[in-house]
């Protein structure tokens, strides 16, 4: 049943100063919740069906006009969320912006396992060894590469990203607003990379890196079947330990003056030759 609650002025609020401490990656982990901020996000949580705790809005402007329709409870996807009126204050203190949008949301992590995508590894999109395409992380540290990888996963109809140990938070407020919404619409796996690409190679499937000493091209190699595309650290690359996982390298052809490319548009750029491949 649609819930309005009632308005709340102070930050000294006890749910706000729960709300505000979802800005530490910490708590995020602890209670499960993260923090949407602004209406872009909150609107894509919304139509994605996403579970959220609620949704606080400045009470003097009012539920934004994008999401009156949730907050009628004229759509299906999201019936149960409590609408929450608050000052602006309270929506400044839960907010990392220094101009705030005057709303946000309490959303409820999904921590995807493999199981979730499938009930056992065989029959995982993960493994498919024909269709599967799978951007892999590791150590990825910087929010806005992160964030924009996951978007140009989900905009190439890529089956997940899975993030390795060293690499941002997928809930931080930047990695979202990097991401745009793009976190609704492909699963985000955080997992141990030694033990999953293994994995992939004993299905079938290619698991490969980028290598400035690689001679194959990107454009030569073949996406058209199961592929794993890990990317490295920004300043080290890939990890000792995950680079022996790694079965082939390729190479983005450069004919201008650069050293290498960014992660985040290297990554962009083998998504879009995978998938302009597949539409072929």
């Amino acid at each position: 049943m649609l819930q309005h609650e009632a308005y709340i002025a102070s930050t000294a609020n006890p749910r706000v100063k729960k709300w505000a401490k979802l800005q530490e990656r910490k708590y995020r982990e602890r209670e499960g919740k993260f923090l949407l901020e602004g209406v872009h996000l909150v609107k894509e949580a919304l139509q994605a069906g996403w579970p959220l705790e609620c949704v606080v809005y400045d009470a003097g402007r009012g539920v934004p006009q994008e999401l009156a329709a949730w907050a009628k409870g004229e759509r299906a996807e999201e019936a149960t969320v409590a609408w929450i009126p608050a000052s602006p204050e309270v929506i400044a203190r839960c907010s990392e912006t220094q101009s705030p949008q005057p709303v946000f949301a309490v959303a409820k992590k999904r921590n995807w396992r493999l199981t979730d995508v499938a009930p056992t590894p065989a029959a995982s999109p993960l493994f498919d060894r024909a269709s599967a395409l799978v951007a892999v992380l590791d150590g990825v540290q910087d929010p806005g590469n992160v964030g924009t990888i996951v978007r140009s996963a989900a905009a190439c109809g890529a089956t997940a990203v899975v993030l390795g140990r060293g690499t941002a938070d997928m809930y931080n407020a930047k990695t979202l607003r990097a991401a745009m919404g793009a976190l609704f619409s492909v699963p985000v796996i955080e997992a141990e990379l030694t033990d999953l690409l293994p994995q992939a190679q004993q299905h079938g499937l290619a698991v490969v890196g980028t290598s400035l000493a690689a001679t194959r091209s990107c454009y030569s190699y073949n996406f058209r079947r199961g592929v794993w595309l890990v990317f490295g650290n920004e300043g080290s690359g890939l990890s000792p330990a995950v680079s022996a996982c790694v079965s082939e390298h390729i190479i983005i052809p450069m004919t201008g003056r650069a050293e290498s490319l960014n992660v985040a548009m290297a990554a962009t750029v083998l998504l879009f030759e995978a998938q302009r491949q597949r539409m072929v």
